[in-house]
């Protein structure tokens, strides 16, 4: 008897089915079934299934109550063996990859579609091509035999288990959605900014500022518009290149103090404010589309909703029901831990054995107890910040940890050379392919050594498909990150994967995911449980994705009632 079964929808609203063999061909024949429920609820016998797009399928189940322990996403497995390849960006659908093994015409990918808020459903429909099942599983074999070619396989498997794995998480948590009081909401939004006035104008608050501002100037300014605060700026003869906070607060000007309010508060009104409640929260939760790996390092990113820039002053409608609590789960100094894993720096992984502040004891060993100036170096190693004091404090690190540096210095050349960069399991950094500068600052990719302004909602800088750099020395900063931060979110979805499966017994649910930190709701007295579960998925997730080391992966656990209490 198989353990694995192929499943695809058939055009006529039922599915197919078959059983494969090891070598990833059809082991039986294939068989038609009225609906996918039915066929997944009649064999729990089988230990992975293997479909087109988890996207496509797993929500459905999910709506009838159907759980799947294991899955094998064929289009997600494709996008990871292209990259490894060679071949980023290329056609990534089921339909691509049938093409290409035989030798046609490669058909585009379909356009991904906007979110919608509350729905749920498929991202590539109805727009996918449809595959049969027979042919879904050649393109599943022959992807068997690209994962024996890769560089390292078992590593390169073990990746696509885990980034199936994550889709499996995506959906749950898309489906439970992140425990939401609107109630609280609106209160915050009241206490923020005051009452809205009649007509769409500005709340009271926005509206007092904005006359703050305009009376600093002695002229009228709208705030909301950047070029109109850069020409009041310039006609009080202070010259500016944008309204980014970090420029504006080293201004010493009357008008500074209620621009920067203002745009902490404009922007809770736009990204947070009483639109984005009606839209995005719908009884008791909010729901917004999680995408697994949805950057070229692996990171996730939501599809709508922005759930991963949650100010902190909104994280107080982050409320358990009634008998539950948030277990709130933060790793702690998680990159530089990974650094320690994947350079086998033996300095570094003593450092990083230990459940202690990792940078105090990079500092009392390279920096005289000095812990701020230890960071710095740590991070500017893993991030590029190579200039002024960054060099001065990559030396002092280099002398304490040279195999670190080194692997991502290294890192770092073969991205200014142009060359392939992986992630330790084998996720890949695709190579440059000649766009502008331009043309990558307007995807979010970094092209100088400045610094990202929260307030302005931008966090870590991801490297876009489809957008690289002539900028060498860019590129070679980005790599120098990517093989970091890349592993780190290849350990993190084997965190997932783990505590999904700790959690299975229990009624405690996912909720919520964002780079190092998760969120798990369940009822108070499964709490300490779901401590120890995190705690032992952390461990666990080390050992297969780095192997036997030294080094530890602890997080700061919290558990309220309230997400903002967590911090």
């Amino acid at each position: 008897m198989t353990d694995r079964w192929a499943l695809a929808p058939a055009e006529d609203g039922g599915v197919e089915i078959a059983p494969l063999g090891p070598d990833g061909l059809l082991a039986g024949p294939v068989r038609r079934e009225a609906d996918a429920a039915g066929a997944v609820r009649g064999r729990p016998e089988v230990a992975r299934w293997v479909w087109r797009s988890t996207a496509e399928v797993y929500p459905r189940l999910l709506a009838t109550g159907v759980r799947v322990e294991r899955c094998y996403d064929i289009e997600d497995a494709e996008t990871l063996l292209l990259g490894h390849e060679g071949r980023s960006g290329e056609p990534r659908s089921a339909a691509a990859a049938l093409a290409r093994l035989r030798g046609g015409p490669v058909p585009p990918d379909p356009p991904q579609r906007s979110a919608e808020p509350g729905s749920q459903s498929p991202l590539f429909e109805p727009q996918a091509v449809h595959v049969p099942l027979a042919d879904l599983v050649e393109v599943y074999a022959d992807q068997q035999r690209r994962h024996d070619r890769t560089t390292h396989p078992e590593r390169m498997r073990l990746l696509t288990a885990a980034e199936s794995a994550g889709m499996l998480v995506a959906a749950e948590m898309n489906r439970s959605g992140l425990p939401w009081s609107a109630e609280v909401h609106r209160r915050v939004l009241h206490e923020l900014l005051g009452e809205r006035y009649a007509g769409g104008g500005e709340p009271r608050r926005l509206a007092e500022l904005a006359d703050e501002v305009s009376a600093a100037f002695g002229r009228r300014v709208r705030p909301d518009l950047p070029a109109d605060v850069i020409k009041a700026f310039a006609q009080a003869g202070i010259r500016i290149r944008s309204t980014r906070r970090w420029e504006i607060e080293s201004i010493d000007h009357p008008a500074v103090k209620p621009l920067v309010e203002y745009k902490k508060l404009y922007r809770i009104r736009v990204a947070h404010g009483w639109s984005w409640l009606q839209d995005w929260v719908r009884d008791g939760r909010f729901r917004p589309e999680f995408l697994a790996g949805g950057t070229v390092t692996g990171r996730w990113v939501t599809n709508g909703g922005g759930a991963l820039q949650i100010p902190k002053v909104i994280r107080r409608a982050v409320v358990a029901d009634p008998g539950w609590r948030l277990v709130v789960a933060d790793a702690d100094q998680m990159e530089p831990r990974v650094l320690a894993a994947i350079s086998r720096d033996p300095g570094l992984m003593e450092v990083a054995g230990r459940e202690t502040d990792l940078y105090q004891s990079v500092s009392d060993r390279a920096f005289s107890g000095d812990r701020d100036q230890a960071k710095i170096a740590v991070l500017g190693a893993v991030y590029g910040q190579t200039s002024g004091d960054g060099l001065k404090n990559l030396a002092a690190l280099r002398r304490r940890f040279p195999k670190a540096v080194a692997y991502v210095d290294e890192a770092a050349r073969a991205g200014e050379e142009g060359r392939l960069v992986r992630t330790w399991l084998g996720r890949t950094c695709p190579p440059a392919a000649g766009a502008t500068d331009d043309a990558a600052e307007e995807a979010g990719i970094p092209m100088s050594d400045g610094q990202a302004d929260p307030s302005d909602g931008s966090g870590p800088q991801e490297w876009v498909p489809g957008y690289a750099s002539t900028n060498a020395r860019a590129r070679g900063r980005f790599a120098r990150n990517f093989v970091v931060q890349g592993s780190a979110a290849d350990w993190a979805l084997l965190l997932l994967a783990a505590l999904r499966r700790a959690c299975a017994g229990m009624a405690a649910e996912l909720v919520f995911f964002q780079h190092d930190e998760v969120i798990v709701h369940c009822p108070e007295e499964e709490a300490e449980a779901v401590v120890t579960a995190i705690r032992e998925a952390s461990d666990l997730a080390g050992r297969l994705t780095f192997g036997e080391t030294p080094v530890r992966f602890p997080f700061t656990t919290a558990v309220v009632e309230c997400y903002a209490d967590a911090k």
